[in-house]
């Protein structure tokens, strides 16, 4: 079972992610984690250049650079995890090169979508929880301490929150878009049963 977790930075993924993972766990199910950009030597190198290190970008170059990460992450990891039947949990994926670099930075969700496809084999999560907060709310989630990406700004995170709610009715039949303004623990439990039923 291969699970994703998206939505604009704050949104709380990263923990539902977490809690979903200790939950399979607690089940006896063998899981990987893994986070994107990172998880292979490569990927934490693009994560750190993108996301600390890199100045000003082009979109297409910070497209390319999260494509890379990708491919080298499902090639030395998810793809061999999922070969031995191990559960996998991933903090983003492709949807999150789709709301960002696609709609965001305006290079367009089908163009962004044949790169990821390209670059990841054609691989697609089964599940993937896309947790909606008001981007205000999120912006405040987030607090002073921020990545390249984080400081943004309000317009562009209204971008990528729109982006997001689109890829909805793109991909009904993978995306579960749930209410992240919800208790965590709530959350979680929905989540839960909603990987049971599909697992």
């Amino acid at each position: 079972m291969f699970v994703t977790f998206e939505g604009i930075d704050g949104s709380g993924k990263s923990t539902q992610a977490e809690l979903l993972r200790e939950s399979l766990v607690r089940e006896g199910r063998d899981v990987v984690a893994v986070r994107e950009p990172g998880g292979t030597p490569l990927g934490e190198a693009i994560r750190r250049l993108l996301l600390e290190g890199a100045g000003p970008t082009s979109a297409w170059a910070e497209a390319s650079l999260f494509a890379a990460a990708r491919a080298e992450l499902v090639e030395r990891v998810i793809r061999p995890a999922l070969e031995l039947g191990t559960d996998v949990v991933c903090d983003r994926y492709v949807d999150s090169s789709l709301a960002y670099q696609g709609a965001a930075r305006g290079l367009g969700v089908e163009r962004v979508l044949e790169l990821s496809l390209a670059a990841t084999g054609g691989l697609l999560p089964d599940s993937t929880f896309l947790l909606l907060v008001d981007p205000i709310e999120a912006d405040r989630r987030l607090g002073a301490r921020r990545d390249r990406i984080e400081r943004e700004g309000q317009d562009f995170r209204a971008r990528v929150d729109r982006g997001y709610r689109e890829l909805v009715g793109r991909f009904p039949d993978r995306l579960v878009a749930l209410d992240g303004a919800r208790p965590p623990g709530t959350i979680a439990e929905e989540i839960r049963e909603r990987v049971r039923e599909r697992s």
